[in-house]
This record gives C-alpha cells, sequence and structure tokens, in this order.
C-alpha cells in the first residue's frame, strides 16, 4: 500500500502538479509508479494507456481518498475553513451536504476530524456555530482538538455545546501530544486528570517526552504545569533539557565537567520510570538519540538557547555518539540537523515550508565538519529497520528513506560549506 500522507493543509495545485508527474512516471514505464498505478487502479489492465484522470484517481487513493473530485472538495473545504469564509463552506456543503459529516480531508479517518472539529483546530467559532447550525455533531471532539491546540474559548464554547460534560479521563493527552501548555491548563481546570484512558498518570509525562511535536516553550511550560500539580521528574541532565532549564544545567555541569563529553543511554533520556518506552522507535526522533550527546538533544528538538550554552561553554560542536557492539553510531549533531521530526512537523503542518534551519546555521558557524562519517541503524516507529552506513550528514539526508525529516534548508548549507571547502 501507499504511505502517501495528505498534509493537513492540502495545496490542490501540487496535487494537479503530482497527478500529472505521476502519469509522466507511468508513461515512460517507471516500475514504482506503474506499481502504485496497479495498485490504486486494479481495474485497468495496461497502465501504458492510462489518462490524466486516471491519474488523478490513482493518486487520491494513493492519499486515502475515495477518489479525484472527493480530494478537490476536500482541498476547497480546508481553504474555506483556513480562510474563515463562511458563505464558501456553506455553499461547498450545500452542493454536497454529506461533507458536514465526512472527515474535512476526505479520508476514512483522521484527527482533524469532520469540519467543525478541524475548524475547531483554528479556533474558527463563528464557522463551528454555523456548521453546529447546519446539523454537525462532532461537538466532543471538536471540544478535544480545541484544548489540543491552545484555543481555551472555543473549547469552552464546545464544552457548553455539549452540555458541559465532565473532561474525560484522558482529556490531557491531547494537549501533551501538541505541547500545548494553555490546553493542559485548560484540561486541568475542567477537572480533566493527569491520566490515559486507563488511569496511568505516567503516560501524559511520556507523552510529552516521546511526541512527534516540536514546540520547546510549550513543552517548558507542558513539563512545569506537570511538576505544579505534584509530578516528580528525575533531576538529570538530559531532563534540564527536555525542561528548558539552564539553571538546572549550569549546577550539573558545576557537579561534573564530564557533562559536555558525556553520551546518554536511551533510558537517561527517556526515563522508563516515567513510562516511556525502551524501543527506542517509540520516541519520535528523526535521528536516535539513544548513546548521543545533549547537543545531539538539543538539535532533535529545536534548543537553540540550549545548544547555543552548551556551545559557548566549550562543547565541540563535532562531537560523536557512542558507536555500539554492532557499529553502529558515532555520528555528529550535523547529522541530527539533517534528519530530525522537527522537519516532518513543518512538512506535515505548513503550507510553504519555512526557508531557515537556525540550529543547523548555528552548528555550521560554529564549525561543524561536513566530511565527518558514520553509520547509522534507524528505526522509526516500529517501521522497518534501514541502515545507512559509512556515510556524511549530506549522504545520510540524501539516502533517508522518508523526505519528509531532511531538512532540506540544512541540506542547502552543507552543500554551499563542501562547495566552499
Amino acid at each position: 500500500m501507499s504511505n502517501r500522507h495528505l498534509p493537513v493543509r492540502p495545496d490542490l495545485t501540487q496535487l494537479k502538479h503530482q497527478a500529472k508527474d505521476l502519469l509522466r512516471a507511468i508513461t515512460r514505464g517507471d516500475a514504482e509508479a506503474m506499481a502504485e498505478f496497479r495498485e490504486q487502479v486494479p481495474g485497468k489492465a495496461d497502465p501504458s494507456t492510462a489518462t490524466l484522470s486516471d491519474a488523478q484517481l490513482a493518486l487520491a487513493r494513493s492519499y486515502g481518498v475515495a477518489s479525484w473530485p472527493r480530494l478537490v472538495a476536500a482541498c476547497q473545504v480546508v481553504d474555506a475553513i483556513w480562510a474563515d469564509d463562511l458563505g464558501r463552506l456553506r455553499e461547498l456543503i450545500a452542493k454536497r451536504p454529506a461533507l458536514l459529516h465526512e472527515m474535512a480531508r476526505g479520508t476514512r479517518s483522521c484527527n482533524w476530524g469532520p469540519p467543525m472539529s478541524y475548524a475547531a483546530n483554528l479556533g474558527r467559532d463563528n464557522m463551528i456555530k454555523m456548521l453546529r447550525e447546519l446539523g454537525a455533531k462532532d461537538v466532543r471532539h471538536a471540544a478535544g482538538r480545541a484544548a489540543l491546540q491552545g484555543h481555551v474559548g472555543t473549547a469552552r464554547m464546545l464544552y457548553e455545546m455539549a452540555g458541559s460534560p465532565p473532561a474525560p479521563k484522558d482529556a490531557v493527552m491531547g494537549p501533551c501530544e501538541a505541547l500545548n501548555p494553555e490546553g493542559l491548563a485548560f484540561v486541568l481546570e475542567i477537572g480533566g486528570g493527569i491520566s490515559d484512558h486507563t488511569g496511568d498518570w505516567r503516560a501524559p509525562i511520556a507523552l510529552l517526552l516521546e511526541t512527534y511535536s516540536r514546540n520547546p516553550k510549550g513543552k517548558h511550560r507542558c513539563l512545569e504545569i506537570m511538576v505544579e500539580h505534584g509530578i516528580t521528574l528525575p533531576d538529570t541532565p538530559p531532563m534540564a533539557v527536555h525542561r528548558g532549564r539552564l539553571d538546572l544545567l549550569d549546577r550539573h555541569l558545576g557537579a561534573d565537567p564530564n557533562l559536555l563529553r558525556r553520551t546518554f543511554s536511551h533510558a537517561e533520556l527517556f526515563p522508563p520510570e516515567l513510562g516511556c518506552g525502551q524501543d527506542g522507535s517509540l520516541a519520535c526522533v528523526g535521528t536516535p538519540l539513544g548513546g548521543a550527546t545533549l547537543l545531539h538533544m538539543c538539535v532533535e528538538y529545536g534548543e537553540l538557547e540550549i545548544a547555543e550554552w552548551l556551545l559557548d561553554r566549550g562543547m565541540d560542536v563535532n562531537i560523536r555518539a557512542a558507536i555500539g557492539a554492532d557499529g553502529f553510531g558515532g555520528y555528529t549533531a550535523l547529522f541530527s540537523a539533517v534528519v530530525s521530526y522537527t522537519w516532518y512537523v513543518r512538512s506535515k503542518y505548513a503550507r510553504p515550508k519555512p526557508g531557515r534551519d537556525r540550529l543547523a546555521e548555528l552548528i555550521i558557524t560554529r564549525g561543524a565538519d561536513p566530511n565527518a562519517r558514520a553509520s547509522i541503524r534507524n528505526r522509526i516507529h516500529r517501521d522497518v529497520v534501514h541502515e545507512y552506513r559509512d556515510v556524511t550528514a549530506f549522504e545520510y539526508g540524501e539516502r533517508f528513506h522518508d523526505k519528509d525529516l531532511v531538512s532540506s534548508p540544512a541540506m542547502r548549507l552543507i552543500a554551499r560549506l563542501q562547495g566552499g571547502s
């Protein structure tokens, strides 16, 4: 099956280009394109006779959408919500009433939900009221999405629409996933406990540490909210980075002059006593952190201020991760700058993609070696294992199996650096 992922805000113009590119690839006999076409349009016996309409259908299905017209409608619905264009959205629903209850992006399942829940993610209060008048029923889900995104006023309004029910037992999980302190504080205020649906208090803490989201200030504040509500966090250097606490890091450095040269195990970075899984693929990181340094950790999580602090105190910008018995490891922070979840989040939730990578700029300015080589074994979220042997950071990015995690600005910076060396 295709692993295409429809962005939160799909771009119809780009999708049209993709369909034309797919048709061209099929026409010239590209094996991968023809295999995808056969998978998505099994009734078409001969891919070489495919038309643009056939390619559009195959592309839509590869994104999990039933047809090209439905994908077009999804783009129109989403654009209307982003533009807060009530008239346009009402017109689209009048033409196709089922849109009111289907996932806004046209997929079978989507955590952003139907149009009302999607609008709640953006805090579109007037649009929510209109959709409710039209018969939208996803009020509870919409309330959770508003809280997750920190739109507290919108969440209050939706809870009132739902009859002000008690917050679900696992209501904190959404804001923890999104690293949203406003939503977390709101959920706790209305009676949501610090637990998942099973009542496990550790699960929200583990989610804060392992989530795919990247928002350093939000993460710092969420963890402090947890401390304010009685959660005890380990007093370790990696936890100081998670919390954004330079004061704690400074104390650790005073007690351990070797701190800037230390590497840390997965368990030290993601404590099992806080519910973190010890399968490294469960922590959403692009380049493995088990056996890495605090600088690698800063690059993965976008901790620019802490990275500068470490380098200012003498940390070697080319310090390497530990090398395991299997020979994998030894990568520098530049490798983490090339592949990280920061770029997954930006590719999925931003349009257009941003053009800068400030952490890559920092470590390159501080003397990162683009010719350093390492071998990396990578397994993301229980996916298949991928191995990259004896590669530079640039080669790692070129060969990496999921381009959504690759920082194109970092790759451009390294290419420029290599070209000038």
